[in-house]
């Protein structure tokens, strides 16, 4: 049946002069990485037995077998992570298979001037992940006793009678919880706007539950931002400012980086 080619990435051939790629084993674990060159630009894969790793056969090991998945799914991280650290890298999602080397040349070429342009944008850039959270309870503290229509609702209620006011403190209660979300919201837009004036290109993802962060606390922002390499040192300075400013105030704030340029490289 032959051999399935694992694409991890695709990288400009010219770095390939001065910097041959290292030893690394594939996706089976046991050959090497390898290139496939296809003009100016090379696809960095692996081979893989096409009967053991047939697309039926991974689907079946992605749910159902836990233990496999995040062993795959780190070492495609793990290789990608090291490629991006050696050359410019357009990053491959996890398991992305050709039947062949010519479908993936044919890809590679029907893709070329796409593929150019994502190098040109990536080249000494860095892409950065910033995650904001805040303190629930402190941050409701803080709108309860500052927010101008909460204060004139509580000063209404003070005047009812002793029934009327358990039901429009529950009412409160709910006016006080949206404008909790209002302010993350207001907040977080705030400090993305600020930090766009120290980057390339920022985007916003979805926030993550407590259940994926294992943290206490809500998030409350999560943007990626496309950064020049000499720029990043501002961009964390500023973040360490905005930790000084506003971590008393239950705002924390988590930077991470430099990754795999996934959100400025999308390719399929």
């Amino acid at each position: 049946m032959g051999d399935l080619i694992y694409l991890y990435g695709l990288i400009p051939s010219n770095e390939l002069a001065s910097q041959p790629v290292p030893p690394m084993k594939g996706f089976d674990g046991k050959d090497d990485l390898y290139t496939v060159p296809v003009g100016e630009i090379t696809a960095i894969v692996s081979s893989l037995d096409a009967k053991e790793y047939s697309e039926e056969t991974i689907k079946e090991k992605i749910n159902s077998d836990m233990e496999w998945l995040q062993e795959k799914a780190f070492h495609h991280h793990e290789t990608v992570m090291a490629l991006s650290r050696l050359y410019t890298v357009i990053p491959l999602k996890f398991c992305t298979l050709y039947k062949n080397e010519s479908n993936l040349i044919e890809t590679v070429q029907t893709n070329h001037s796409k593929m150019r342009d994502t190098f040109a944008l990536l080249e000494g850039n860095e892409e950065w992940n910033l995650k904001i959270y805040c303190n629930e309870e402190l941050l409701k503290n803080q709108v309860s006793q500052n927010n101008p229509a909460i204060e004139e609702r509580r000063e209404e209620i003070s005047h009812l009678s002793k029934g009327k006011q358990f039901f429009e403190k529950k009412k409160l209660d709910k006016l006080i919880e949206e404008e909790v979300e209002k302010e993350k919201d207001r907040f977080s837009e705030n400090i993305h706007t600020h930090l766009k004036d120290f980057v390339l290109q920022g985007n916003v993802k979805r926030n993550w539950s407590k259940d994926v962060t294992g943290r206490k606390e809500n998030m409350t922002w999560n943007s990626v931002y496309l950064i020049s390499s000499s720029n990043v040192e501002k961009f964390l300075e500023e973040i360490e400012q905005l930790k000084k400013e506003k971590g008393e105030m239950g705002w924390q704030f988590e930077p991470t980086g430099p990754w795999p340029a996934y959100h400025f490289s999308s390719f399929s």
